[in-house]
């Protein structure tokens, strides 16, 4: 009998097929790119899951530059979904995915349902997807994006959309950019979604003061990284105690205590996005530092972490 802890996970319980991971760890959207970028500097085989950056029905161009503006401890970003498209995506990235061990996720963006659910179906049946994300909640977009994930019967709607359109998984990305995140949850899985990840970035600016005007080119932009960590890990906390469907815990993890923190606080996995921006290995050091923590502490599976801190919540 081998003595490594099992860190595998099930991320979409409820489904027919599933989606088993061999660990928690992932790699969020936006920050891979397609994976194939990533793969040259970085053995992405070995994480749990990949999701592929924002994709749309038809290419898109993005925000105006500059995109991106460091902050404290965090990082600002407006890129504002640029992509290939759905066709493109199909055509030249997933017969790569195909040849992958790990599990490739694509993130799903559009300005109408009518979208969402088109981009889903155009991804049935092709080798080497294995799930799809709903952005509902991107902040640095001028159309669709976050207007989905702020009001609860959106949010559930284009999910029992897509739901009906695919025989895929599908994952919903929440907004943090909401009164109550409970709200946003129950609606989506009550409309039938399989797993949900939080959160998407917090709008946010700032001010070049020598050119007297906002600094990035869309005005508004997304904040990522440490800063928003502790609203990150209190929204999963609070999804945890309201559906009993899996989690995927991301905001400001930068190391295996970090992720170990979403983890007992219901996430089943986690997602690495600003911090891989910084040190490419991040994803693994954070994986090996989950497993380090299991062996230390006679931790047999990781199952047995998550939600932990919730006790008596």
């Amino acid at each position: 009998m081998s003595d490594s802890p099992d860190l595998s996970v099930q991320l979409a319980p409820r489904h027919p097929k599933g989606l088993v991971l061999t660990n928690p760890v992932m790699i969020a959207a936006g920050i891979a790119g397609y994976g194939v970028e990533y793969g040259e500097i970085s053995d992405i085989q070995k994480l749990g899951a990949i999701v592929c950056k924002g994709t749309t029905l038809r290419p898109k161009k993005g925000n105006a530059q500059p995109r991106l503006v460091e902050t404290a401890s965090g990082l600002l970003n407006s890129v504002g979904l640029e992509n290939v498209g759905v066709d493109a995506l199909i055509a030249e990235k997933a017969p790569v995915w195909a040849g992958w061990r790990v599990p490739v996720i694509v993130n799903v963006a559009g300005e109408t349902i009518s979208e969402y659910v088109a981009v889903s179906r155009r991804l049935e049946g092709v080798p080497g997807i294995s799930a799809v994300e709903l952005n509902i909640s991107c902040p640095n977009v001028a159309a669709g994006g976050m207007e989905f994930g702020t009001h609860p019967e959106l949010a559930a709607r284009v999910t029992s959309a897509v739901k009906s359109a695919t025989s895929l998984p599908v994952i919903v990305k929440l907004s943090p950019n909401v009164t109550d995140i409970k709200e946003i949850a129950l609606a989506v899985a009550g409309a039938g979604a399989d797993a949900i990840s939080l959160i998407n970035t917090l709008k946010g600016m700032a001010i070049d003061i020598d050119q007297r005007r906002p600094s990035l080119g869309n005005i508004v932009g997304g904040l990522s990284g440490p800063a928003i960590k502790p609203v990150a890990l209190y929204m999963v906390f609070e999804a945890a105690r309201a559906v009993r469907i899996p989690l995927i815990g991301c905001g400001g993890i930068t190391c295996a205590e970090d992720a170990l923190e979403f983890i007992m606080a219901g996430a089943t996995a986690v997602q690495i996005a600003t911090a891989s921006l910084t040190d490419p290995r991040s994803g693994l050091n954070v994986l090996e530092g989950i497993e380090s923590y299991m062996r230390r502490n006679g931790v047999h599976s990781l199952t047995d972490l998550i939600g932990i801190a919730l006790a008596g919540s």
